[in-house]
């Protein structure tokens, strides 16, 4: 990629894009002026459109909750050299801005805004406490945003803060910061934040074990869930930290080690791929659209053989249904002797690269879809950690 910058530099975006294409393991556009670079846009979720980025604010000690009014990514799509150009100053092109609408905190509830920092790095995050407190700890799951998205706007696409209430729970959304990724996605592909001790990895675990001790967060049921880089970030949580997570829902994400670099990322998004086995069980549900063009459907698929080797002894059931809103899918689940599913993948028909079932007042949702956060909040309370 660095000759990528230096070609793109100089002003010969053909060399630039023969380049990428050959990293890509595909051929060079006859017309590379004004053709789209999809490949590109792999490791972002959505359509680019040209947008000087704000300044991000300072966040302050307690936030109104998921405020603000309903916007999605739109526009036309930058050419590919407009998307070269801005590889060569040191970001890819960002988004149109992203919110979620307003939803009042019921009586008692708290949004808190919070730092997690340690020798490995600091992030903020929100945690979600629900006016519904029953006795003793409560069940955790931390919700990993996807690309350009931020807490509130993943908080209110998923509608996990509703689930909260409904169930007792609590939840955290960790804020991946422009400064650390241009693009605000987790860097999934690295290999310095795949594995445990280290880089971003360490970070989330660290921020967990905080909720755990401060806020009563049950270290026996503390879950990881994300979308897209956050899918694949919670599938690299589940291998590196299975004492800290209990379970871990991929939604249009990646196995862990599926990618080591930018190019393999790209490679990995564009025709799937296969990741490294877990050597420890780790309960694992996945949702995947079959026409998502951003991370191929193949990485759902591998996210579950990731996860299957660990666990013994299991029996595959296959049903099919057909969402509220009329999207058809497919559920597998590998259950155990006593009935529990610890795999489960359900395969979207037509769906795109959007959290199924969501709300629109978020970013990246399919709200024809079915119920992904009910499903993942019934799959994750099932299993608890001895």
């Amino acid at each position: 990629m660095a000759a990528v910058s230096a070609l793109t530099r100089s002003g010969k975006l053909h060399e630039a894009t023969r380049m990428i294409q050959s990293l890509l393991g595909g051929s060079a556009p006859a017309q590379t002026a004004t053709d789209d670079l999809s490949g590109v846009g792999a490791l972002i979720d959505g359509e680019y459109i040209e947008v000087t980025p704000a300044p991000e604010p300072e966040p302050e000690p307690v936030v109104p909750p998921l405020a603000q009014k309903p916007a999605k990514p739109r526009g036309r799509r930058t050419s590919l050299a407009q998307t070269l150009r801005k590889i060569a100053a040191g970001g890819m092109p960002m988004p149109g801005p992203v919110s979620g609408a307003a939803v009042p905190l019921p009586q008692g509830a708290q949004f808190l805004a919070l730092t997690h920092s340690t020798a490995q790095g600091s992030r903020g995050y929100r945690l979600y406490i629900p006016a519904n407190r029953p006795p003793g700890p409560r069940p955790l799951i931390v919700m990993l945003h996807g690309c350009t998205q931020t807490a509130e706007d993943f908080a209110a696409g998923t509608g996990m803060n509703a689930l909260a209430e409904e169930f007792g729970l609590l939840i955290a959304y960790p804020t991946q910061p422009s400064g650390a990724n241009a693009q605000k996605c987790w860097n999934w592909y690295r290999p310095e934040d795949q594995a445990r001790d280290r880089g971003e990895p360490a970070v989330i675990a660290g921020l967990t074990r905080d909720i755990q001790r401060d806020y009563g967060a049950d270290p026996t049921r503390s879950y990881v869930a994300g979308l897209s880089a956050g899918g694949a970030a919670a599938a690299v949580m589940a291998a590196a930290y299975p004492e800290v997570f209990c379970a871990v829902g991929v939604h249009s994400g990646l196995p862990a080690g599926g990618a080591r670099d930018i190019p393999s990322a790209f490679a990995a998004m564009r025709s799937g791929s296969k990741g490294r086995p877990h050597r420890t069980p780790v309960p694992t549900i996945v949702f995947h659209g079959s026409a998502d063009t951003t991370v191929h459907p193949d990485n759902g698929s591998a996210v579950i053989k990731q996860a299957l080797p660990a666990m013994k002894g299991l029996r595959a059931a296959t049903q099919r249904g057909v969402s509220a809103g009329g999207r058809s899918y497919s559920t597998t689940a590998h259950l155990d002797d006593k009935g529990r599913s610890l795999a489960e993948i359900w395969e979207i028909d037509g769906a795109g690269h959007a959290w199924a079932g969501g709300n629109s007042a978020g970013s990246y949702t399919d709200p024809k879809g079915p119920d992904a956060s009910r499903q993942m909040v019934r799959f994750f309370l099932q299993h608890q950690r001895s």
